[in-house]
């Protein structure tokens, strides 16, 4: 416990560090966020705020997981391969950004090439927890065992989630503030678990995006960019798959799960009745057109996740006690 706590204090440090010369790096190079078309107009005046800063972010959480590990010896080829997923989604995302800077505008690699990607990236963690014979999904004393159908599950998971971080970073501080929350979520859970390893890495990324806060509250010095999002939705399946606690994340995941089904819900209504159920999706924007401030949609949210997550920690002690 004791070095999870320091993993997460060396990564905010790391994090506050890195991010003032990686932003004026970023502003001396102009490379800035193009605005999407159909975005609310307020977001119009974020147009060149410098983005991927998901690079710091990633290397903080990085370099204090691998220091923290070897300081705990706990330096599993599970928690290297976790570590190594989040580094390849973060070139993954970093390529996608790339593009856009290349285009001068919101478009970068096609929907179909970025899923290519996540896949092939997820595909390493499954096949690990596969080739180990840990195929099943649980919950308390119920136990499901998926077989060869687990590396569909896991992959499908994995890419999920690492999609469903990168629709809820559409305003300031909103990705980075809940990711702060689940992940520490995930940390207590793999504590009482015994998963140190799995722990220390939970601990940095928490530790990470709360150092990156610092430069992403509103109004945001830097974006995190599809290089951080894709990082931190793809770590954050990935510590479920591999600790085991797939299931878990549909409450410690909570506001990228709603987030993304509201996307599910307006594309599927438009293209069979013709109608919208929210005013814009994701969900955020349709409370930014109803009037509510950007700041308040975050602390909202993130005030749901951590009730969320609080009952999720709560029961699975409860269940594992």
């Amino acid at each position: 416990m004791i070095l999870a706590i320091v993993a997460a204090l060396v990564a905010f440090v790391l994090a506050l560090l890195l991010g003032v010369p990686y932003i004026d790096f970023l502003k001396k190079k102009m490379l800035g966020q193009y605005i999407r078309e159909e975005a609310p107009e307020s977001h119009a005046q974020k147009g060149g705020t410098p983005t991927t800063g998901g690079v710091f972010l990633v290397t903080a959480a990085v370099v204090a997981a691998v220091v923290s590990l070897f300081m705990a010896e706990k330096t599993s080829t599970g928690a290297f391969l976790l570590l190594i997923t989040f580094i390849f989604y973060m070139f993954a995302g970093f390529q996608d950004d790339s593009q856009k800077f290349e285009h001068h505008a919101n478009k970068g690699l096609s929907a179909r090439g970025k899923l290519i990607l996540q896949i092939a990236i997820a595909c390493l963690p499954v096949m690990f927890v596969t080739i180990s014979g840990r195929t099943f999904l649980t919950f308390g004393e119920y136990t499901l065992n998926l077989g060869y159908l687990y590396p569909v599950f896991g992959i499908f998971l994995i890419t999920g989630v690492s999609n469903a971080v990168n629709l809820t970073d559409g305003l300031d501080g909103l990705a980075a503030s809940n990711m702060v929350v689940s992940s520490l979520a995930l940390a207590i859970i793999n504590l009482i678990m015994g998963n140190i390893d799995i722990a220390i890495i939970c601990a940095s990324v928490m530790g990470a995006c709360l150092g990156f806060l610092y430069f992403n509250r509103h109004p945001a010095k830097v974006f995190m960019g599809d290089t951080g999002s894709l990082a931190l939705g793809g770590v954050l399946g990935t510590i479920a798959v591999m600790g085991k606690f797939e299931l878990w994340l549909i409450p410690i995941g909570i506001i990228f799960l709603l987030e993304t089904l509201s996307v599910m819900l307006q594309v599927t209504s438009y293209k069979l009745t013709g109608k919208r159920i929210f005013k814009m999706s994701p969900i955020h924007h349709h409370f930014e057109l109803c009037g509510w401030k950007e700041v308040t949609i975050v602390k909202v949210f993130t005030l749901v996740n951590f009730i969320f997550c609080t009952g999720a920690v709560l029961l699975f002690w409860y269940l594992n006690r």
